[in-house]
């Protein structure tokens, strides 16, 4: 099968339709849709079993699915075989759940990789001087790029995998779960380094999250994963106007009315400062 081009959405550069996707016997999606909109930042949210990573892994080719389309920046992902969609992967970094570093590389060997890979005829110099770079970019220290993972906190780690997600200067941007396990503090300088990065490169963000916090911090839309199937998008407003019982237990529940008021609090302390 020949690789598909399709006009280039200049406002949706990712469209899924009517997604199905199993293990055996298992479904995990049936029949979704999801539009991501250019420069948002989309939080992706589901109770334990609703196939958030498959779905991110399917939109980034990892996940073979049983039916649908995808298609990324005009390229149909799921028409695509072999090596035919390498040059989209080129335009897109993904931070996996817990970084996914390669243990025997420094960090800067590590944000080299996508480097290596895409354009082998770079420069060793460049190389580095890029990778440093992008570690610096990512909210790391200068000698942090000749650190190994094992030398790393969790949160450095983190940074680590999104400098090496940012190593091809991205039009899109995966984080799986990027706030997991990190301290309260750790995780929201993580969430401010995300949307400044978002507005300075003018990425489009992809964003699967359990952090309430999270979602109300930098989320532009939240898209809600229940029942094999996306069955909202909207902001979070939109969402608490819905009745599905998910829906209300998720953002109503004791976690999701400490995360609202700490987030009308600072609305309304940076409020008194203009004043």
């Amino acid at each position: 099968m020949s690789e598909t081009f399709l006009p280039d959405d200049p406002q949706h550069p990712i469209v899924v339709e009517n997604l199905r996707n199993s293990f055996g016997d298992h479904v995990i999606h049936e029949g979704l849709s999801l539009t991501v909109n250019r420069g948002e930042i989309l939080g992706v949210v589901g109770g334990s079993g609703t196939g958030k990573s498959v779905l991110m892994r399917s939109i980034i080719g990892l996940q073979v699915p049983d039916d649908g389309s995808i298609t990324v920046l005009g390229r149909s992902i799921t028409d695509a075989e072999g090596d035919e969609d390498i040059d989209i992967r080129a335009r897109w970094g993904v931070l996996f759940q817990g970084g996914a570093l390669f243990s025997t590389l420094t960090v800067g060997e590590n944000v080299e990789v996508p480097l290596k890979e895409f354009y082998p005829e770079i420069a060793e110099q460049l190389r580095h001087e890029i990778a440093q770079f992008k570690v610096m970019l990512s909210g790391l220290p200068r000698d942090a790029v000749n650190k190994y993972p094992a030398e790393l906190s969790g949160g450095m780690k983190k940074r680590a995998g999104l400098a090496r997600a940012l190593a091809l200067d991205p039009e899109l941007l995966f984080l799986d779960e990027p706030t997991a396990g990190l301290d309260p503090i750790g995780a929201a300088a993580f969430d401010k380094l995300t949307r400044a990065l978002q507005e300075t490169l003018g990425l489009t963000v992809f964003l699967i999250t359990h952090d309430l916090d999270t979602l109300y911090e930098i989320c532009d839309r939240v898209a809600v994963l229940a029942d094999k199937k996306v069955i909202a998008v909207g902001t979070i407003p939109e969402l608490l106007a819905l009745d599905h019982p998910w829906i209300q237990e998720y953002f109503n529940g004791p976690r999701g009315r400490a995360a609202r008021d700490a987030q009308h609090g600072a609305r309304h302390g940076a409020n008194q400062k203009v004043l």
